[in-house]
């Protein structure tokens, strides 16, 4: 599988407009919370920097670019993104998720929104038939990731999508693991696409954020209200470093799909991995509507280590090359004990169900010289 080629182009001139005033071929950063108003709520456009921002306002048209989405919204870490979306809702609705979505993701709805009499019922969205009995009159939501985390699985967005659509419920695709470079939700049907911009698209592990993108006007003045009331926007600063990142995306997660490649075929042949997960190999059980619906398998690649745990805690502390580490998408690649570390929040019962156990690991890889990161794994283990 090949990126678009003209996804190279779009991310570098997405949302890039030279300054007017000195033709700065990169725009000012506005570290400003406030606007000078010539009377009584008249303005050049910006009034409150929580409501709107220059800087922020061209970040999110290069969001809103790669995604192929009329509208984006950016906030400032992945779960404030997340909450947003909850909000929409009015106490009573069902939210069927995807059972192995991130550990922060789950943490928020059982422990926070829970409480506000929301019906969140974590099923395995890949089974038909357990999403058919679920999928009645009060579902208002369906949230899935795909490649989900840590377990890689592979949802059908289309199928989802139409089940969405019949019960007048909304799509909601996290689409963090594949980027906007190998995956499209909307194009597949889903109303909403949620990032954590922390990771492939601001790409150096030195930001947090969060996005969401839309084609819905409506759906978009909605989710825009509550960015205003609630308040969870990025800063400026961190705006023009995320849009400075999405210039590289293309190029990085190329180079990050061709090392993970690397990687789980090394794996998947070494005595010591008993099981990889990782959608670009033929054996994964998503493999074919991996290859349907995305156009790269992206960085991430998971593993069950033979061994005992000592054996796992072993192996993360002779790793020289891989760092262990919350987070990923990052140019550096990380390593993460998914049970101790990301999904520590999940119900010790709902992880074993998932295999989230002492010994699978998630692997971040990251863009360096493929050998060196066979090199290191091959040593450690």
């Amino acid at each position: 599988m090949a990126i678009d080629p003209k996804s190279f182009t779009q991310v570098v001139h997405a949302g890039a407009e030279p300054d007017q005033a000195t033709g700065a071929i990169m725009p000012p950063i506005y570290m400003t919370s406030t606007f000078v108003q010539s009377e009584p709520g008249v303005h050049q456009g910006y009034d409150y920097s929580r409501a709107d921002n220059p800087t922020r306002e061209l970040y999110e048209k290069a969001l809103a670019s790669i995604e192929s989405a009329n509208h984006a919204l950016s906030f400032a870490s992945g779960l404030a993104a997340e909450q947003a979306i909850i909000q929409l809702l009015d106490p009573g609705a069902r939210i069927l998720v995807s059972d192995d979505v991130y550990g922060g993701t789950g943490r928020l709805f059982r422990r926070l929104f829970a409480r506000y009499n929301l019906d969140f019922q974590f099923i395995d969205l890949s089974d038909d038939s357990v999403v058919k009995a679920a999928a009645t009159a009060p579902t208002k939501l369906i949230w899935l990731e795909t490649p989900s985390n840590p377990t890689m699985k592979v949802i059908d967005i289309a199928k989802l999508a139409k089940v969405a659509k019949a019960q007048g419920a909304l799509l909601v695709v996290d689409n963090t693991f594949a980027s906007p470079i190998f995956q499209s939700p909307l194009a597949l049907g889903a109303d909403i696409v949620v990032h954590s911009t922390t990771k492939y698209i601001g790409g150096h592990s030195d930001m947090i954020g969060g996005a969401l993108m839309v084609n819905d006007a409506k759906l978009f003045e909605q989710l825009k209200f509550i960015q205003f009331a609630a308040g969870a926007v990025p800063a400026p600063l961190e705006c023009f470093l995320l849009h400075r990142s999405i210039k590289t995306l293309a190029v990085r997660m190329q180079q990050h799909e061709k090392n993970a490649l690397a990687v789980a075929n090394f794996l998947q042949t070494h005595k010591q991995v008993k099981k990889v997960y990782y959608p670009g190999l033929s054996s994964h059980p998503g493999y074919d509507i991996a290859c349907r619906q995305m156009r790269g398998f992206s960085g991430m690649v998971s593993f069950d280590h033979r061994g005992s745990y000592a054996d796992v805690v072993a192996f993360l502390q002779k790793l020289r090359v891989f760092t262990l580490a919350e987070s990923l998408g990052g140019v550096e690649s990380l390593v993460n004990h998914p049970e101790k570390m990301t999904h520590a929040s999940v119900p010790e019962e709902l992880r074993r169900k998932l295999g989230i156990g002492p010994q699978m690991i998630r692997l971040s890889v990251g863009i360096e010289a493929a050998d060196d990161l066979l090199t290191d794994l091959a040593q450690a283990l």
